[in-house]
């Protein structure tokens, strides 16, 4: 007698991944759609030889749609979104690996594996001049406002300039870089008065001002590494009249009056000579015939 037994596979054996736990370094200007952890590296097996189905999530609050998987039985993970370091630079990924449909009402085994993702800065900023303003609530914009300062006509100074609102001075924003920044003025230096120290920053003078006026300077700060990473700020000096005396007043009380009930515009009268307006003047020995 012969007889013939056939073994029917039951679901008792749960998916396996190769590896339960993962890290990956992500470059923060990797490009959308890049293959983050490949196929092979994720793939899990089923000794029932049944179809596995993969599902993808996040751990961490905000960091949800920057990585996703090809398909539901494709678990190679790939980026979705394009990074921001100061958004976040590190996160949890959960992989789910089940032998059944989600939602499926046989027997279901699952099985779960950990990818831990790094965040790594890249030089993606250019320099920003100090002090700045954030636009934006991820403070990756930051807004300088103009240099000012001012020289005397005619003189020239052997130190270095004191700006407003403080010196000349630009970071690069790439904190975990901090790539080095040189400075040049690369418009508004009429007749190459000034001169910028392109290690500090420090605004001199080459020679003195002719004239009275401002002069608008425009000053580059550049990446070391990448001159295609440069930041410009305006800087306005003011030429001035020299001076060395304080205004003053040619008397130090001045006597004046009114009659009751005159009408708000009317003028004060020089006290003991109700026919002359009192006058308030002040003198300047710098300026003799202002």
């Amino acid at each position: 007698l012969q007889i013939v037994v056939t073994i029917l596979n039951v679901n008792d054996n749960s998916p396996v991944f190769q590896e339960l736990s993962l890290s990956r370094a992500v470059p923060e200007d990797t490009k959308v759609n890049a293959v983050i952890v490949a196929r092979e590296s994720l793939s899990a097996s089923d000794a029932d030889l049944d179809t596995i189905f993969y599902e993808l999530t996040t751990t961490v609050v905000g960091t949800d749609g920057y990585f996703a998987i090809r398909g539901l039985n494709n678990p190679e993970i790939y980026l979705q979104k394009a990074l921001d370091y100061e958004k976040f630079n590190l996160t949890t990924l959960v992989l789910y690996a089940r032998d059944r449909p989600q939602g499926s009402t046989e027997v279901t085994h699952t099985a779960t594996a950990t990818i831990e993702i790094v965040i790594e800065q890249a030089d993606t900023k250019p320099p920003w001049f100090l002090p700045c303003t954030f636009v934006d609530t991820a403070r990756s914009v930051c807004i300088s406002s103009p240099y000012a300062g001012r020289v005397n006509m005619g003189e020239m100074s052997r130190e270095p300039l004191s700006l407003e609102p403080g010196p000349i001075y630009a970071i690069d924003p790439d904190y975990m870089i901090k790539e080095k920044v040189v400075y040049s003025i690369v418009g508004g230096n009429t007749e190459n008065v000034f001169s910028v120290d392109a290690n500090s920053g420090n605004l001199t003078m080459n020679k003195a001002a002719t004239a009275p006026g401002s002069y608008l300077l425009q000053v580059m700060a550049t990446q070391v590494n990448n001159i295609q990473k440069y930041a410009v700020v305006s800087v306005e000096i003011k030429v001035i009249n020299k001076s060395d005396y304080p205004p003053h007043f040619e008397t130090r009380i001045y006597n004046g009056t009114v009659a009751v009930g005159l009408a708000p515009g009317s003028f004060v009268y020089q006290a003991g000579d109700p026919a002359k307006p009192l006058m308030i003047t002040a003198m300047d020995e710098d300026f003799p015939d202002v």
